[in-house]
């Protein structure tokens, strides 16, 4: 390992080159991207080492503040070995033993598709696939509790694109912290990506603009009071709102799963039935969506308790949607990236609740995309018929 700062630097620099050149391997010969990530994976290794005695050398000088190698200032050395993590030209984060991002570099954070500053003090699971998350999760408590590495395929999740990575743990033991903390060093996966994780993103880069987005939210208001418009039939009477065909709509254009349940009673929102699921072509998860008690599970069992609607952007807790019957998260199972659900509001208090999921290869719901679905979710619950055991509304 490098004796000095000036041999730590020569040694990165020829690091980087060499990480560029395999780069530029992979581009010019695809078929040979084994033996590429092969190397890439020996590199790693190396560029793990470097960053432990970045680590070492850190500690050194904020725990005695004598420069190691003459009078060079410890404030300088600092932000030389700062500035080096932070242009590595591999994606690498430093974790504490919760699993929290304490650093970021630059390329990691692209990656990830935030800000460092954001990024920092967020669990690093929460943007890994659902999938993906458990076995991620375990690799990191084996490093810190035992000491030697870990590398394994993993997928990334997040701005509506999922990929797949490997992910490279090495605990670091340092003389400044009470606890150890975990290098993870994010490469190209060893193999092409698994078959079964779904369909390939399907939110592309235009789908970022305001504009778009905002065209996209006013056809699905257009199209979804036509349908309201319809049940209600001239001069107001006509056939009761077609459920089944109003979460059609929102599957077909805006989300992937759609979930509506009804309290048949306005009066006590805790009864309440799933009566209507709309799933993807093929999907087979229909049937366990279906069986799933609205009211056992935080969403929507919160949202019809308490009127109030919920926005999980990122998923941090796959169990919010419900669990089958082996205990399996069922966000996991569907591979879930987002989901919004707002309560269903009639004349006489909260009828229901509507909850849309998107996967995780798709863009996350925003606030805009929350103000829309309650005010659909508002229309719905004032076009649902009245049951007949209901009280009157105030004014009938």
């Amino acid at each position: 390992m490098p004796e000095n700062l000036a041999d730590l630097q020569r040694e990165i620099a020829e690091l980087n080159e060499r990480a560029e050149a395999l780069r530029t391997t992979l581009g010019m010969y695809p078929d040979d991207a084994a033996g590429t990530a092969e190397a890439a994976l020996a590199e790693l290794g190396y560029a793990g080492e470097l960053l432990r005695e970045c680590g070492e050398r850190l500690a050194s000088e904020a725990g005695d503040g004598a420069p190691p190698d003459g009078p060079r200032a410890p404030d300088d050395e600092k932000a030389v070995l700062r500035a080096v993590f932070s242009e590595l030209t591999v994606p690498v984060l430093l974790l504490d033993h919760e699993g929290y991002i304490r650093r970021i570099n630059t390329l990691a954070a692209e990656r990830l598709g935030s800000a460092p500053g954001y990024l920092t003090g967020k669990p690093f699971s929460n943007f890994v696939d659902l999938r993906r998350r458990a076995p991620m999760r375990s690799w990191l408590a084996s490093v810190l509790r035992g000491g030697d590495p870990a590398s394994f395929e993993s997928r990334l999740a997040q701005r509506g694109w999922a990929e797949d990575v490997h992910l490279t743990l090495t605990r670091l033991d340092l003389p400044t912290e009470a606890n150890p903390l975990v290098l993870a060093v994010v490469s190209p996966p060893l193999e092409g990506g698994g078959d079964d994780e779904g369909p390939p993103p399907l939110e592309s880069e235009v789908e970022d603009q305001v504009v778009v987005l905002a065209a996209r939210r006013l056809d699905v208001l257009t199209r979804m009071t036509r349908l309201l418009l319809a049940s209600a039939g001239p001069g107001g009477v006509g056939s009761p709102l077609a459920l089944d065909e109003a979460a059609a709509l929102l599957a077909d254009s805006y989300a992937d799963w759609v979930l509506i349940d009804v309290c048949d009673l306005p009066a006590d929102p805790r009864r309440a039935r799933r009566a209507v699921v709309a799933v993807p072509e093929s999907d087979g998860h229909r049937g366990l969506l279906e069986g799933l008690d609205p009211m056992a599970s935080e969403v929507p069992g919160g949202v019809l308790e308490s009127g109030k609607s919920v926005l999980n952007q990122l998923i941090e807790d796959e169990t919010v949607l419900g669990t089958d019957s082996g205990g399996a998260p069922v966000l996991s199972a569907l591979g879930a990236g987002s989901l919004l659900s707002v309560p269903l509001i009639g004349s006489r208090g909260v009828r229901g609740a509507l909850t849309l999921v998107r996967r995780s290869n798709r863009g996350s719901f925003r606030l805009a995309d929350l103000g829309l679905i309650e005010e659909i979710g508002e229309h719905i619950g004032l076009a649902l018929p009245p049951h007949p055991d209901a009280p009157p509304a105030d004014g009938e």
